[in-house]
């Protein structure tokens, strides 16, 4: 039988299987990019559709994988930012999530994956030994005490050190600490203090030797390191954890480590992850294929038939080369970008609005030689056992703005217009509320005020809020609360 591949823009050759089906092949992988670095352990196993005959695979649920605004798969450079952080900008050879759409080509064959993995979930909340643990080992004295939602350690006012922890899982973190003095009080003469002066940054290995008691009160004290970025004179240790023998990606902790020596400020998740359903995996080759669909589908409407619009050179003039020039219908033509590596892993995903490390791909892509790498991630679970989603909200729906809770009463703010009637409902599951806010207008008014302004509505739920996220409908986000 030929073991020849048809012709596609998606994959090199596959390797082919043995006979035998290997019940585990381990293979450590280290992968080294711009400012990450992890090893990973892959299993063999066919790549497609997995066999009725595996535990649980029948009786696992139907995955509800959130929409994410960044369209297909999630990409993003090997840089790392607080888990409080806004998206970082787009990297140096990162796709454009608003530009046009990208073809992944793989430069070589592709692994097949195990047959199956498993999802972890962060649940429960975050107790007070546990906090203490980790304020310890930042050397932080006191006893964690409650604001709002929080664990606090520490003095918010002035200069110290101050180590924050969600209650709710998973327990993000975040520790600061600072040598900016307190403000003169009004009507007195104080002196003008400044914060440190600063330095040459300490080498990898002392800032990892700092990092490694705050990592082991996390319970990251397994994770692989990467000492390589800097901000400034302060260097810092991103811990990626190994989960269940795979590599994560998402779910870094941040330790940075100042001239001195010590820890100034980091960032992460206290409390652990439970492993939850398994189900079946596709092969990486399965994966780019979804990849490169979902992006093709963003781009197929500007799809030029009559090329770019480029200028007509004059005589004796060589023809400009553009790799992004624009069409005649004004969008740009598709991207491509050399998939040169694939590990099975688990990336971070919203589940039915929970944070959710979700069997994927991890995909190590370069868009020129000798260019910067990034990484993008595609889901691996096989696609009959992902929630079809809902159907888009009517475009006349409101954004939801911000939420406030007690008990079973929900208060959404948003806005809105004088002139219209706005109703709030809620659709509730385990994991998140989904609150939409419909406008109609009102009758019999022919004229009225183009004038917008914050209206707040409330909703009564069937069951108290309690951890659960509130999404807004008609943005498909997750609601802040106030």
């Amino acid at each position: 039988m030929s073991t020849e591949r048809p012709d596609n823009d998606v994959t090199g050759p596959r390797r082919r299987r043995p006979p035998l089906a290997v019940a585990s092949v381990a293979a450590a992988v280290l992968l080294a990019g711009g400012g990450g670095a992890y090893w990973a352990s892959a299993a063999s196993g066919d790549g497609g559709a997995a066999d009725s005959g595996a535990a649980d695979r029948k009786s696992a649920p139907l995955l509800a994988l959130d929409a994410s605004a960044d369209g297909p798969g999630s990409t993003s450079p090997d840089s790392r930012t607080s888990p409080d952080s806004p998206p970082p900008g787009i990297a140096p050879g990162e796709p454009d999530p608003g530009g046009p759409p990208v073809i992944y080509r793989a430069s070589g064959e592709l692994p097949d994956g195990p047959d199956e993995a498993a999802v972890h979930h962060a649940r429960g909340t975050v107790a007070s030994a546990d906090v203490a643990r980790l304020a310890k080992a930042l050397g932080i004295p006191g006893t964690p005490r409650t604001e709002g939602t929080s664990w606090v350690v520490g003095d918010d006012d002035g200069p110290g050190a101050l180590l924050k922890v969600t209650k709710q899982a998973p327990g993000t973190w975040t520790f600061a600490r600072t040598t900016t003095p307190k403000p003169c009080e009004p009507g007195t003469m104080c002196a003008n203090g400044a914060s440190e002066p600063g330095g040459d940054p300490v080498s990898e290995k002392a800032a990892k030797a700092a990092a490694v008691p705050v990592l082991k009160a996390a319970g990251q004290d397994d994770a692989a390191l990467n000492a390589g970025q800097l901000m400034g004179d302060v260097r810092v240790v991103n811990a990626d954890p190994k989960i269940d023998g795979l590599p994560t990606y998402g779910w870094s902790t941040g330790v940075q480590v100042g001239p001195d020596g010590k820890v100034t400020g980091g960032s992460g998740h206290l409390k652990a992850l439970e492993k939850g359903d398994t189900y079946p995996a596709v092969g990486a080759d399965e994966a780019l294929k979804q990849l490169n669909a979902a992006s093709r589908g963003k781009g197929d409407a500007g799809r030029d038939i009559g090329g770019c619009a480029t200028p007509v050179p004059h005589q004796g003039e060589p023809k400009p080369s553009d790799p992004q020039c624009v069409p005649s219908n004004g969008k740009r033509a598709p991207v491509e970008q050399t998939v040169e590596d694939a590990v099975f892993g688990l990336a971070l995903n919203y589940v039915d609005g929970r944070q959710t490390l979700v069997p994927s791909w991890l995909f190590t892509v370069r868009q020129a030689p000798g260019g910067p790498e990034h990484t993008v991630t595609q889901v691996a679970v096989d696609p009959k056992f992902i929630e079809k989603p809902d159907a888009p909200t009517p475009s006349g729906d409101r954004k939801v703005t911000s939420y406030g809770a007690d008990g079973r009463t929900l208060e959404v703010t948003f806005w809105g217009g004088v002139c219209s009637t706005y109703t709030a409902s809620a659709k509730e599951s385990a994991g998140q509320v989904r609150i939409s806010v419909t406008e109609k207008p009102q009758e019999g008014k022919k004229a009225c005020i183009m004038i917008a302004k914050e209206l707040t509505r409330t909703v009564t739920l069937e069951q108290p809020l309690g951890d659960r996220t509130v999404i807004d409908a008609a943005s498909g986000g997750a609601v802040p609360r106030t």
